[in-house]
């Protein structure tokens, strides 16, 4: 036989196993892979994703810190009296100094790191001097107090305005009796100083240091940490006095003199100091370092870094700064936030799991003959498994490669290790569990038709004790999770982040076992109509597989999770409007400082016409009004707030906010009421609605009550425990027109959408102590850190890929046993059914188990939320820092019916559609293709 006619025989004798399959059903290959990528595309993207929101949280709560809180402060005293002159004034020179900062940033302990453009270094008074030149402002006859400093890098961080840089004249010493300085612009304002102008500086010889101001600049970055770390060194301040009485007020100022004029201030009274401010660094932080960064943290403070630092800038050198407490603060956010994000990714992996499980036993179904074919002619269980694993390694390797590969140039700034072990879980559970499960279903020999129906099925021992230890491990995740909440010692609990899933599976576990309990009493009822058609869907429905545990486990946990996930969003909304609510007390709050400064009536009524205003409701605050002692006794020292109200007004402000609502008539004030300004009976009793707290300590009698608005007698009407007005918890609500002296400190606005410019431009006018408060704003302020950001976004991916799974959970249980409903349809068409009817019969069919579903899903997801709601505080989730944020005790867990209802009315409609669509193409195809194709069973 010549090699022409040999060549082809032999390929084709040799063809590959894997290819001849991949060729014969591309299409199913093509969708299994398109399965696994997503999967591992989203188990990839989820650790990424963690990792990126809660690296960018650690930088933006360093980066948002106050500098004078974010900086690392090293200060040490002037150099010792007991050194050498010469050796002292060197020791505060510029270049000394700054070789010092080089030294410290080069030995800080990793992962600390300085941002040397911000850092600063110099000389400064630490305490204040006089200035007792004739030309300074004292607004209450005090002279103001000066503070010297030779901060380094003046001319990189200011633009100059006026005059010229401050510079040193030769080499200036502790004898040196005149340099020259600088001011910024504001200073230069308060303290009506000029280019030119000079400020006597005593010394401790009797004499003086003049210091000739050549220049007025302006700072490049103000909120810098340059110029905030010490905010005198930019703007001026005027300070109360101490002591009894009303206080007096002086200006305080800083003066900016040349680094290398450091030497004449250690010649002045007033302690000078060294110092070095490190702005730190965080841009190359991520969440992993902050254990090292808050150990490095506390060895700067105190251990070996302090040491290493006291090396090069003096024995008596300080460490001080507060980023232990920034950290404190993100470690507390990140482990509340950590546990809740933790549930919805261990129920999103759960459902995955559960499809692709489905999705093994799909393919499975549609190969048993196939395979017992193979198993009838000799071939081996591990031999039929090892074809399965190459057919399923062939896509899942690459699928899965392609899904990390895509995860990693989507989610960027995060740790490579977790997100490939994500994916190759999901490929090794697709390349293990896919060939077990179809390969184990031929150990045996089984007859050719055997039933295995959900309605006579009899679960086994070994069944029944797995269901058992199930709904033991369900109950004590459930237990934990309430008793202790989400946060565990060490890190997030797993079994507790579990709770969801194993509610849902041993829902699944009972729902199938009461299955065939309803079925059969309808089979009973729909087989004394006259139509054939119901009857033979229930009588189907009750043929289904006992194996369907597994889609209804899938349907359940995915609208578990949709459940879970939309109330998490839910409560976390809801939580940001009620502190915005309580924050402002109305859609929007005009008021002065601290709520003492009376409004004028010209803002009053202008705000009240302004576009979109529809009730302005006038109230009179006063803080700290002296409660009566106690029965011991005791007087409360921090006191109670006092309101001023129209009780109609407020009242039904109170209702419409859901804050504390009260009947109007109780509060009223009876009889003759005092003109404005005249003293009123103090016999006179004046009902009040009181806190809790008020309340008990008021008593159930009259109570003498002594304030700036009036002094009377008070009795409680009522209780609230929370009021619009006000934040606090002390509070006493009282008719505006009992008061003597009667006046609107604060107006709540309500309406749609007001006019904020008019607002505000009114407020202005009517002066600067006066602003604008928006409801709405003050919303929006709460959301300003990645790690909420991150953390609902992966709630919202959570909810839509619960919604996918669960919707592929549905279509791969009906895929399953698509082929014999096509047959069944065309061989009843033959007996005269119509296409109608056919519709019918596979939807009534497709009804029962996607009803269960669904009511199983609303059940649970609403079991699952009363059970887990007391464990799990949203506060942390729904707010961070704002107007209000620390109103609100906390933040539960609360069901939301869209989440519960919508995606179980989902999987009822693409079932319905799913089989009408099988009824119409079946119509289409015609009987004679069906029944040509072969027995399909």
């Amino acid at each position: 036989m010549s090699p022409r006619t040999r060549t082809p025989r032999a390929a084709a004798a040799g063809a590959p196993w894997v290819r001849t399959r991949l060729r014969t059903a591309p299409g199913a290959s093509l969708a299994f892979a398109l399965l696994v990528l997503v999967t591992a595309f989203l188990a990839a993207a989820f650790p990424r994703s963690v990792d990126r929101y809660e690296g960018q949280g650690l930088r933006h709560d360093l980066g948002a810190v106050e500098p004078r809180r974010g900086v690392l402060e090293i200060s040490s005293p002037q150099p010792g009296l007991e050194l050498p002159v010469e050796v002292r004034e060197n020791a505060v020179r510029g270049t000394t100094l700054g070789a010092v900062r080089r030294d410290v940033m080069a030995r800080l302990p990793d992962p600390v790191r300085a941002d040397p453009e911000q850092s600063a270094y110099g000389l400064r008074t630490t305490g204040s001097i006089a200035g007792s030149e004739s030309w300074f402002p004292r607004p209450y006859g005090l002279d103001p107090q000066l503070t010297y400093v030779t901060q380094a890098g003046l001319a990189d961080h200011a633009t100059l305005r006026t005059g010229a840089w401050p510079e040193v004249d030769g080499k200036v010493t502790m004898k040196t009796r005149e340099v020259e300085g600088a001011v910024t612009e504001a200073t230069a304002k308060a303290l009506h100083i000029e280019a030119g102008a000079t400020v006597a500086v005593p010394t401790r010889g009797g004499g003086t240091l003049t210091v000739r101001v050549t220049g007025i600049v302006t700072p490049k970055r103000p909120e810098a940490s340059y110029w905030s770390t010490e905010e005198l060194l930019r703007t001026p301040s005027l300070v109360p006095t101490r002591g009894k009485g009303s206080p007096l007020y002086y200006w305080t100022a800083a003066l900016l003199l040349p680094p290398d004029a450091a030497p004449a201030l250690l010649a002045t009274t007033a302690q000078p100091e060294v110092y070095w401010r490190l702005a730190p660094d965080g841009s190359a932080l991520s969440a992993r370092d902050v254990s090292r960064l808050r150990t490095a943290i506390a060895s700067l403070e105190g251990g070996p870094g302090l040491l290493s630092v006291r090396q090069v800038a003096g024995d008596t050198a300080t460490v001080t700064t507060d980023l232990d407490e920034v950290l404190a603060g993100y470690d507390g956010m990140r482990t509340a936030i950590q546990p809740v994000v933790a549930v919805a990714a261990v129920g999103i992996g759960a459902v995955a799991a559960v499809v692709l499980l489905m999705t093994g036993g799909l393919i499975a179904a549609r190969r048993r003959a196939e395979l017992s074919l193979l198993r009838a002619r000799g071939a081996s269980l591990t031999g039929i498994g090892g074809r399965l694993l190459a057919e399923t390694a062939v896509l899942a390797v690459p699928a899965g490669a392609l899904g990390l590969l895509l995860a990693v140039l989507t989610v960027d700034e995060a740790r490579f290790g977790p997100a490939a072990l994500a994916a190759g879980a999901v490929v090794a559970l697709v390349c293990v569990a896919l060939p077990l499960r179809t390969a184990l279903l031929h150990r045996r020999h089984r007859a050719h038709g055997e039933r295995d129906d959900l309605a006579t099925a009899r679960p086994s021992r070994r069944r029944t004790v797995a269901e058992l230890t199930l709904l033991v491990l369900a109950a004590g995740a459930v237990v934990a999770l309430r008793r202790r909440g989400t946060d565990a010692e060490g890190g997030t609990d797993l079994l507790v982040s579990a709770a969801p899933v194993l509610v849902a599976l041993i829902a699944a576990v009972v729902l199938v076992r009461l299955y065939p309990l309803p079925l059969r009493l309808a089979l009973r009822s729909v087989s004394r109509l006259r139509g054939a058609v119901g009857f033979l869907a229930l009588a189907r429905a009750g043929r289904s597989s006992a194996a369907g545990t597994l889609p209804l486990l899938a349907l359940l946990v995915a609208l578990t999770t949709a459940a879970f996930g939309g109330s998490v969003l839910a409560g976390v909304a809801d939580a940001r409007d009620d502190a915005a609510v309580l924050a402002t007390g109305a859609d929007a709050r005009i008021s002065g400082q601290g709520d003492a400064v009376p409004l004028p009536a010209e803002l009053i009524r202008a705000a009240g016409k302004a576009d979109g205003v529809r009730r302005a409701v006038r109230v009179q605050i006063e803080y700290g009004v002296a409660l009566p002692p106690a029965g011991s006794g005791v007087e409360d020292a921090k006191g109670a707030t006092l309101i001023g109200v129209d009780p109609e007004a407020y009242a039904e402000l109170a209702r419409g906010l859901g804050l504390g609502s009260f009947p109007a008539g109780p509060l009223k004030a009876t009889g003759a009421r005092p003109a404005q300004g005249e003293p009123a009976s103090r016999d006179r009793v004046v009902p009040v609605i009181a806190s809790p707290s008020v309340a008990e300590r008021l008593g159930d009698r009259p109570r003498d009550l002594e304030s700036v608005a009036g002094d009377f007698k008070v009795k409680v009407a009522g209780t609230v425990a929370r009021t619009p007005a006000i934040t606090g918890s002390s509070f006493m609500i009282v008719d505006a027109s009992a008061l003597t002296h009667r006046q609107t400190t604060v107006l709540l606005l309500t309406g749609g959408h007001l006019d904020a410019e008019a607002l505000r431009a009114a407020a202005g006018e009517a002066g600067e102590h006066f602003s604008v408060q928006l409801r709405s704003e003050t919303r929006e302020a709460y959301v300003d850190t990645p790690m909420q950001n991150g953390a609902e976004r992966i709630y919202l991916a959570a909810i839509a890929a619960g919604a996918g799974y669960a919707l592929l959970a549905v279509l791969l249980s009906l895929l399953q046993t698509a082929p014999e409903r096509t047959t069944l349809l065309a061989r009843l068409r033959t007996m005269g059914l119509t296409s109608r009817q056919g519709g019918r019969l596979l939807g009534f069919e497709a009804m029962p188990q996607a009803v269960l579903a669904a009511v199983g899903g609303l059940l649970v997801g609403r079991a699952t939320i009363a059970l887990l709601a007391p464990g799990i505080d949203l506060v942390h989730l729904a707010l961070s820092t704002g107007p209000g944020s620390g109103v609100l005790a906390g933040a539960p867990l609360r069901t939301d019916p869209w989440s519960l209802v919508l995606p179980a009315v989902g999987v009822i409609v693409l079932a319905a559609a799913v089989a009408g669509v099988q009824a119409w193409w079946t119509g289409r195809r015609g009987s004679i293709t069906e029944l040509r194709a072969g027995d399909s069973r």
